[in-house]
C-alpha cells in the first residue's frame, strides 16, 4: 500500500507541475506578452466574449490564480476546476469548431480537452504528499470522488455561466458553413 500511495503523491505532484506552470506561463502571456491584456481582450472580443478586457482580466487572474494554487497544492480540486473552466471556455469558443488535432487551421481541441481531462484528474488525486492541503489537514475531504466532482463541476458550471452570460458570437449569413 506504501509504494501505491507514493506513486499517487508522485502523479500528483508531477501533474500539478506541469498543469500548473503551464497556467501560469499562459496567463503571463495574456498580460505582459505580445499584445498584453488589450491586445488578449481585443481577441477576446473577436471571439464574441464581451466585453473583452473584462473577460482578459478574468482568464488572466484565473490562469495565474489556479496556476499558483497546483503549485502550492492548495484546494486542489476548486485550482483545477479554474483550468477545467478556462479551458472548456476556450474549447467552446475557440476551438472546437476546428476539430480534434491541434495542427488543424485555426487549432483543434486536442490540447484544451487534455487540460480538461488532466485537471480532473488532479481534483480525483488531490494535492498528494507534496502539497499545502496536506500540511493543512484537508487532503482527505478534497480527494477521490469528491474532489473530482468539485472540480467538474465547479469548473464545467463555472464555464456554462460565463458562456451563457457573456458570449455572443457573431452569426453567420444564411447559407455560410465556416468552411
Amino acid at each position: 500500500m506504501a509504494v501505491e500511495a507514493a506513486g499517487i503523491d508522485i502523479a500528483s505532484l508531477v501533474l500539478r507541475v506541469s498543469v500548473g506552470g503551464t497556467l501560469i506561463a499562459h496567463g503571463w502571456n495574456h498580460a505582459f506578452g505580445g499584445g498584453r491584456i488589450a491586445g488578449t481582450a481585443g481577441w477576446f472580443e473577436s471571439m464574441g466574449l464581451r466585453p473583452g478586457r473584462l473577460h482578459a482580466l478574468m482568464a488572466t487572474g484565473t490562469e495565474l490564480g489556479a496556476g499558483v494554487l497546483l503549485l502550492l497544492g492548495l484546494l486542489t480540486p476548486l485550482a483545477a476546476a479554474g483550468a477545467v473552466g478556462a479551458m472548456a471556455v476556450a474549447l467552446i469558443t475557440a476551438h472546437l469548431r476546428n476539430g480534434f488535432f491541434i495542427f488543424r487551421p485555426g487549432q483543434g481541441y486536442e490540447y484544451v480537452l487534455m487540460i480538461i481531462m488532466v485537471a480532473c484528474a488532479l481534483g480525483a488525486l488531490g494535492g498528494g504528499a507534496a502539497s499545502l492541503d496536506r500540511a493543512l489537514g484537508i487532503s482527505g475531504d478534497l480527494s477521490g470522488w469528491a474532489g473530482l466532482a468539485i472540480t467538474a463541476l465547479a469548473g464545467g458550471l463555472g464555464a456554462a455561466l460565463l458562456l451563457a452570460a457573456f458570449w455572443r458570437p457573431a452569426r453567420r449569413p444564411a447559407g455560410e458553413t465556416g468552411e
